[in-house]
């Protein structure tokens, strides 16, 4: 599918960002390939277009933040140390097409952690929406006038909860996972449909 398909009514639909909002993207499928494991920075590559699409929502002055759910952390996969290695070469991958993001947000706790100071039922692992609030009080945005993008249905239902617009992208898990039911404002191909319909119908200026 390379055009996106509107769930709501587009007469009456606000903007998928307004100003005081921000852009809230999911990672593994959203920006970084779905693979088996991301316990390494060389694990993690970029989506095709992911980089160029973060620059064009940088160049035009919105707020971009990513919000992951980590629960390997919780498996013990891999260690918070770690974790920040692999953000790190994240944002050197963008950095290198001119591309960044102003805030990277995870939830590292699991209801079946393997590690007990990771176990617990958290306010912070999508869909609950503790990471769009840190998001909101890091950034000083505003929930009801920003966007998440995800291909989880954890991501939509999240991105619902907190009040948010929601794109569904058919990269990564592509919402087949039917974790929950949650129907995204729009589902489209990749990223890079992703940003085209938010700027197309985004204010000039954030």
């Amino acid at each position: 599918m390379s055009a996106s398909i509107p769930n709501r009514d587009s007469s009456s639909a606000r903007p998928f960002v307004q100003r005081g909002g921000a852009v809230l993207l999911d990672r593994d499928g959203v920006i970084s390939q779905q693979t088996a494991f991301v316990n390494e920075p060389d694990d993690l590559n970029l989506i095709d277009g992911a980089a160029a699409a973060i620059a064009r929502l940088n160049a035009a002055g919105w707020p971009v933040a990513i919000i992951t759910n980590q629960g390997g952390i919780a498996m013990g996969y891999l260690s918070e140390e770690m974790l920040h290695k692999i953000h790190a070469r994240l944002e050197n991958l963008l950095a290198e097409e001119g591309a960044h993001v102003d805030a990277i947000f995870y939830c590292a706790h699991h209801e079946d952690a393997k590690l007990p100071q990771y176990k617990t039922q958290c306010e912070c692992r999508k869909p609950n929406t503790g990471m769009l609030e840190q998001a909101r009080d890091r950034l000083g945005i505003d929930l009801g006038k920003s966007v998440v993008v995800g291909d989880r249905t954890t991501d939509i239902l999240a991105g619902i909860r907190g009040g948010c617009s929601t794109i569904l992208v058919e990269t990564g898990s592509a919402g087949k996972d039917r974790e929950i039911v949650a129907e995204p404002d729009a589902e489209v191909q990749d990223i890079t449909a992703a940003v085209d319909l938010i700027l197309s119908t985004a204010d000039l200026k954030p």
